[in-house]
């Protein structure tokens, strides 16, 4: 097992965990295996240790503990889900004038009053990536994996694998059903799209949670075809996984990005929060943020540091593609299609 490898594995067993003790004067609570050092080297280096993480599988998990009074000091939402945060008065806006590399994020990530607003900018984004079609090359062939519909194709009942996470598979199911801006979905693209995730799900093997998960489901031969993120395909790839990462099928694939909140009323070092997120933002992040999840950084001058060639090998480079962006969605659609999608995997 690589270091990657393990450290993805050993961070699904601590997801159940409270904390990972370290630095007491700041917890952030974030998804399991971002407590990698290669993404904050300059907190490490000026505290002479890593924080105090907690872990969690999914952003709706992580918004109920929160709002069920856990105490952090930062979160890494993706960017569909702040809004959530802000409804509720749990975050407060970052003092920019305290992050320097905050000029150098890529404006389109901060295109939202959810983000950014006359009171001040709430989320600053960090990373992003994409969801796509994982498919073993040695047992899919290619022409397979040209449409989304291979998700309901009978070839492979039992034998595919969707995220156990609302806005991955609400991305997937609009998509494929001809939706790519989810911002306005009416009533009967909703209806079209739940009828197709029906469908699709007569096909699961399993819901993954982590890309842990989905590394071992691909390669024990159970799940032949998979709606994945990047490191997913990162991992395989480094343990000689014959995996290939669609990004143009013939309806499009989703992009997502992710970034961090600050808490309001938080328990730790308001100073080493800023510690953190300057690290995080730092230029060197970059080469760490691709090498152990293959995502791509939010910081564009950062991002120019990484040859062209490795952001492509890494499947992040731009695509000629329909995309399905995760921008923010009013709370009450999300709300929806977090119900429905429950109902679904119920079976009803």
């Amino acid at each position: 097992m690589t270091a990657r490898a393990f450290l993805l594995a050993s961070a699904a067993a601590f997801a159940a965990l409270p904390a990972l003790a370290a630095d007491p004067e700041l917890t952030v609570f974030d998804w399991a295996g971002f407590e990698d050092q290669a993404l904050i080297e300059g907190y490490v280096a000026k505290h002479g240790q890593m924080p105090t993480y907690a872990f969690y599988g999914d952003d709706d998990e992580a918004f109920q503990k929160v709002a069920s009074g856990f105490k952090a000091d930062v979160a890494h939402p993706c960017s569909a889900k702040v809004e959530s945060y802000r409804q509720v008065g749990l975050i407060e806006p970052w003092d920019v004038s305290r992050i320097p590399e905050f000029a150098n994020i890529a404006p389109r990530f901060l295109n939202s009053p959810i983000f950014k607003d006359d009171q001040g900018v709430w989320y600053i984004p960090t990373d992003y990536a994409y969801t796509a079609i994982a498919w073993n090359t040695k047992e899919v062939p290619e022409a397979d994996v040209a449409s989304l519909n291979v998700f309901l194709d009978p070839k492979y009942q039992d034998r595919i694998s969707l995220p156990d996470n609302t806005d991955d598979v609400w991305a997937l199911a609009l998509l494929a059903t001809g939706v790519t801006d989810w911002s306005a979905v009416t009533e009967d693209q909703f209806k079209a799209a739940a009828d197709w995730l029906r469908k699709a799900h007569q096909n699961v093997r399993a819901y993954w949670a982590d890309p842990s998960e989905l590394a071992q489901l691909m390669a024990t031969g159970e799940v032949l075809v998979a709606w994945s993120w990047n490191d997913s395909i990162a991992l395989m790839r480094e343990e000689g996984f014959p995996v290939g990462f669609q990004r143009q099928a013939k309806e499009g694939a989703s992009t997502w990005f992710c970034g961090y909140v600050n808490f309001k009323d938080a328990p730790g070092s308001e100073d080493k929060a800023y510690d953190f997120i300057n690290a995080w933002l730092d230029k060197g992040s970059a080469a760490g943020l691709l090498a152990g999840f293959g995502y791509a950084h939010a910081n564009d001058a950062g991002l120019a540091t990484i040859p062209v060639e490795d952001l492509a090998a890494a499947d992040v480079n731009p695509v000629e593609t329909t995309l399905l962006s995760q921008t923010p969605i009013s709370q009450e659609q999300r709300d929806r299609m977090l119900q429905e999608f429950e109902n679904i995997k119920a079976g009803f």
